[in-house]
């Protein structure tokens, strides 16, 4: 299954209603990291934003202290678990005994003005784990 964002072209941000009818089944993989991020790693703000809303559609920004931990894209389905990393954060991320195909991932992470960007899919409850041990990277460093 290839990931598109469920909401381009939308002129609103969608409503958590809309990103359940997209998601389907996975609502619970996405709600369970959102609230997993308040409760275990005090990532509490949410921010819905879309840059060129005709191309790219919509993005929550899950933040702490007005800094962006994750980017999550809704997609049919699945969703998009977005990361913008350190050089540092990317090296312990690199080391940090992840699936094959997430270190294939950081690997290949474009690097930008910004930091590298890291990008997951998240299909099934397994994929969550490397977006949590990823976040908490992100939030040490």
């Amino acid at each position: 299954m290839e990931y598109s964002n469920a909401f381009v072209g939308k002129a609103d941000e969608p409503t958590h209603s809309e990103v359940a009818q997209m998601l389907g089944t996975k609502v619970k993989l996405w709600d369970g990291l959102i609230e997993w991020m308040r409760e275990k790693e005090g990532v509490p703000d949410q921010e819905w934003k879309s840059v060129m809303v005709k191309k790219y559609g919509w993005s929550l920004r899950l933040k702490k202290k007005g800094r962006t931990i994750v980017y999550l894209g809704p997609g049919r389905g699945c969703f998009m678990a977005s990361f913008v990393l350190s050089d540092k954060a990317l090296d312990l991320a690199k080391h940090a005994h992840l699936s094959k195909s997430v270190q294939d991932a950081l690997e290949a992470a474009p690097r930008y003005p910004e930091g590298n960007g890291l990008r997951l899919r998240v299909t099934r409850a397994s994929d969550l784990a490397a977006v949590r041990k990823i976040a908490g990277i992100k939030i040490a460093n």
